[in-house]
């Protein structure tokens, strides 16, 4: 006769059986689910890593995409260096999917993406949304090579960001149009003297005229300063409107 033990484990074998069917279905569901998520490249600015973005990738996250913040040298490498780099790194973790590829930038990153865009081609490209980005140029560069001191610290910079003024042979101002719907997002922070390096309204970094592009699908002023803009709900959220309709939210 069977003990009661005997019965019990060969009850729960049996349900083991029935139940593990069922379990791999759902990992392969999962991984199904994983897989065709909408994907975001993200990039930092200048003078920063992958984890200062940690807060907008985590939100980006919980929108229900899969982020992908990819690092770079930005104060030693050149921007020809930075793009072979960001380049292998693109191909490594997002080429050959069928899901939609946005792009998310923040100042130098935005600047970065275009560069990227304008010579490779992303057949399953979805949006761009470009944070704070020094589209024309930032006029802070301009003022600091007027200081006789400005040969001294330059090298802190690195070849990249003694790039980004507004000449006409910047970086910024060397990249094409996009050709693709890019939504730009500009920081304003208010109560700022600073006129005399930065003329305009700015977010205390670049001015909001210089994050307009010709062609852009839409923009929109959010009152945040140009470090703070990737920490910001507003700002997170603006991107994620402009990634699934096209367009942001009019504060």
């Amino acid at each position: 006769m069977k003990t009661i033990a005997s019965v019990l484990i060969s009850v729960f074998a049996a349900g083991i059986l029935l139940l593990w069917p069922n379990a791999q279905a759902a990992d392969a569901g999962d991984a199904a689910l994983k897989e065709n998520r909408e994907k975001i490249v993200l990039l930092h600015g200048l003078g920063r890593n992958k984890a200062a973005m940690w807060r907008m990738d985590w939100r980006l996250e919980e929108a229900g995409y899969e982020v992908v913040s990819l690092g770079y040298e930005s104060l030693e490498d050149t921007p020809e260096q930075i793009l072979a780099d960001i380049k292998k790194q693109i191909d490594d973790c997002c080429m050959g999917k069928s899901s939609k590829l946005h792009f998310v930038g923040h100042s130098l990153g935005g600047l970065l993406i275009r560069a990227y865009l304008s010579e490779n081609k992303v057949p399953n490209l979805g949006r761009v949304v470009l944070v704070g980005t020094p589209n024309k140029g930032t006029a802070i560069l301009d003022n600091l090579r007027r200081k006789w001191w400005f040969r001294v610290v330059k090298d802190v910079l690195g070849p990249t960001g003694q790039a980004l003024g507004t000449d006409s042979g910047s970086f910024p101002n060397s990249l094409a149009a996009p050709t693709y719907p890019v939504g730009i997002i500009a920081g304003l922070k208010n109560g700022r003297n600073n006129e005399k390096w930065l003329p305009g309204e700015d977010d205390g970094l670049v001015t909001v005229e210089s994050t307009k592009l010709e062609g852009m699908q839409d923009f929109v002023v959010i009152e945040t300063g140009h470090s703070a803009m990737r920490y910001n709900a507003d700002v997170a959220e603006q991107v994620v409107n402009f990634l699934r309709q096209g367009k942001f939210t009019k504060p």
